[in-house]
């Protein structure tokens, strides 16, 4: 059954600098889409060279791609450009690939100027090998550090060149940098659409489609609740490094009696009015990545923050 409830379209930003692996991410995405129709949003073509085997057609500032993806062209002017995505009926979730010296909160703050919009995630790609390096970098070092402090997940790409140690050292400099974000590894650019994009598929939950490239697997567990829920300890529970987990959707009732939708990306949690669904049942997603995800752990979050009178 799907847990899809008409909201505003999600837009998940993809920030990083030069050669950190963005294009290669995105191109990752748009070839496991799942079923997703995502519309990619770039300054320019050529700044985001989409794999020619996915283009369709070209017209204008729009590439038709496969699976009933685009790929479109802002130009100067984001906004305009995000209103027009906002308006259109065949797209699920946007992708906005900013430049490798944008900060994301500055393009995270247009979004809320444009109505049908919700910014979803902020991902910033690093590259394992030389993150630490350039981030001293006097002319990059700023913007980089400043990127990690806005970032809800941290890509560390090109996992499969970095020794053991020095995956340790980085995950310690990056707990520290980017203290909002959890981490996700990666090998080029293979990051499962479900961390990318969370819960939201055609039908129900979407699989990652295997990459080819190795590296860990993320795993989902789907969860039901007829009871009403307190979302705020909730949200905090799950959002805990504890738990292991990267995302978190939810259409709960919470403790009034109200209908929410729960968003936990990263360490960041949102709680938003969402429609009574049809069945009046409660759904959660978890999905984790890189860890165990423990189901008798989540199970016993969701027991915890029932309200005393839950059984009535």
């Amino acid at each position: 059954m799907t847990l899809s409830i008409t909201t505003p379209k999600p837009v998940t930003l993809i920030s990083g600098y030069l050669g950190a692996g963005k294009t290669t991410l995105v191109n990752h995405l748009l070839r496991n889409a799942g079923g997703r129709r995502i519309a990619v949003a770039v300054n320019e073509f050529g700044a985001l060279p989409i794999d020619p085997d996915l283009i369709e057609q070209a017209s204008g500032d729009v590439l038709t791609l496969a699976g009933g993806c685009i790929c479109c062209s802002f130009g100067d002017d984001l906004t305009s450009g995000l209103v027009g995505l906002a308006s259109r009926e065949n797209i699920d979730c946007i992708l906005i690939e900013t430049s490798g010296v944008a900060l994301p909160g500055s393009v995270a703050q247009s979004l809320s100027l444009v109505a049908g919009l919700r910014h979803e995630a902020t991902l910033v790609v690093l590259d394992a090998e030389t993150a630490q390096k350039l981030a001293r970098d006097k002319y990059l070092g700023d913007t980089i550090l400043r990127q990690l402090a806005e970032a809800d997940l941290v890509v560390l790409n090109k996992i499969d060149l970095a020794s053991d140690d020095t995956r340790a050292d980085l995950r310690d400099w990056l707990t520290a940098t980017a203290p909002r974000a959890k981490i996700v590894e990666t090998e080029f650019g293979a990051l499962s659409p479900d961390i990318a994009f969370g819960a939201y598929a055609p039908s129900a939950f979407v699989a990652d489609a295997p990459s080819g490239h190795g590296g860990a697997q993320p795993q989902s567990q789907s969860f039901e609740s007829e009871c009403a829920l307190d979302l705020t300890r909730l949200a905090a529970a799950l959002a805990d490094e504890a738990t292991g987990l990267v995302r978190a959707k939810g259409f709960l009732r919470d403790s009034g009696g109200d209908w929410k939708t729960l968003q936990i990306v990263g360490r960041r949690a949102d709680i938003t009015s969402a429609r009574t669904p049809q069945d009046g049942v409660g759904r959660l997603v978890c999905i984790a990545h890189g860890a165990p995800l423990e189901r008798e752990r989540i199970e016993a979050i969701l027991e915890s923050c029932k309200p005393s009178d839950s059984s009535s």
